[in-house]
């Protein structure tokens, strides 16, 4: 069957297309992406501001137009942690089901969590072990960590890229000149405080293989030398605890505007680079991690996944 699944993150509205079925490998047909930063789009009330609520009104209406032409069967939708959070969820949901006739399911921190888990379970297996996930999104960090398909912990915190750069680096694209330092440390302590009591939960559980997630820790991996994306989806790549810290090193001190200019670093995302930065190292740090395993599967493909086992099998 085509499975169409529609991913409204915090950075990007996300639509992918794939043909799969039960007990099957999904195999992607199509994927497209609008890049809308609803982290950003958040007005000092809390509520998502008009401009980022028509931008997602369009984006939906034409990720439903892309997915019928192409003959998905199915298209599942849902969002994260930036219309999770926005006070005016429930009347941005409503326009976008009676404008598009999309509906969309917000899923909690912990949901996110979990269907991440699920995915890098099934990517690496049983042999690797109990596994610990790391996943920074634009809007929030999903970490969890367990031997089965479901996590025994999964923590969501609100320290995604987007949300960081805005609240406490307020940096935009194309800014000449990077943060001041004091604005990183201060960035720095906030993220530490938020982790105090996940990482006592965490390590509790324990695990015998980190992996991370996610188009930060990607970018980071590959600015610290792991293969390039056009090495295929099978190429190993490791991020290091050392890679990290030197790869937020010499970020810091780079103009936003100019971030682009690095290899693997998109332009879209840039400037939250740095952000993502800081909670790579401060997580890694803080639960002891010396290297991660970065898994190209994430909070899509576990919800594809999920749904894949509720068919009844052919």
């Amino acid at each position: 069957m085509r499975l169409g699944v529609l991913d409204v993150g915090s950075n990007t509205v996300h639509l992918l297309v794939v043909d799969a079925h039960h007990g099957a490998h999904p195999w992607p047909a199509h994927s497209e992406k609008v890049v809308l930063r609803l982290a950003e789009q958040i007005g000092p009330d809390g509520a998502l501001t008009e401009f980022g609520a028509e931008g997602l009104v369009k984006a939906v209406a034409g990720a439903r137009a892309a997915a019928t032409g192409l003959g998905a069967e199915t298209l599942i939708a849902f969002a994260t942690s930036a219309v999770r959070d926005a006070t005016n969820a429930p009347e941005v949901l409503a326009r976008v089901r009676d404008t598009t006739g999309v509906r969309l399911e917000v899923l909690s921190g912990a949901d996110e969590a979990r269907m991440t888990f699920l995915a890098v379970r099934r990517w690496f297996g049983w042999s690797a072990g109990r596994l610990l996930v790391l996943d920074i999104g634009g809007g929030s960090l999903e970490i969890a960590a367990g031997i089965d398909e479901d996590p025994d912990v999964a923590e969501s915190l609100p320290l995604g890229a987007g949300r960081l750069t805005r609240d406490w680096l307020g940096i935009a694209p194309g800014d000449a000149a990077p943060p001041p330092a004091e604005a990183v440390e201060r960035l720095r302590e906030h993220v530490d405080t938020l982790l105090d009591p996940v990482v006592a939960r965490m390590t509790a559980v324990g695990w015998e293989r980190p992996v991370a997630t996610s188009k930060t820790f990607r970018t980071l991996a590959r600015l610290a030398g792991a293969a390039p994306s056009g090495a295929g989806l099978w190429a190993r790549r490791r991020l290091t605890r050392t890679g990290v810290r030197q790869v937020l090193g010499f970020v810091r001190h780079i103009p936003p505007a100019q971030l682009p200019e690095l290899e693997g670093v998109s332009v879209g995302r840039a400037h939250q680079l740095l952000a993502g930065a800081v909670v790579a190292e401060a997580v890694m740090r803080r639960l002891g991690v010396d290297a991660v395993d970065i898994c190209p599967w994430a909070l899509r493909e576990g919800v594809i996944l999920r749904r894949l086992d509720h068919l009844e099998p052919v």
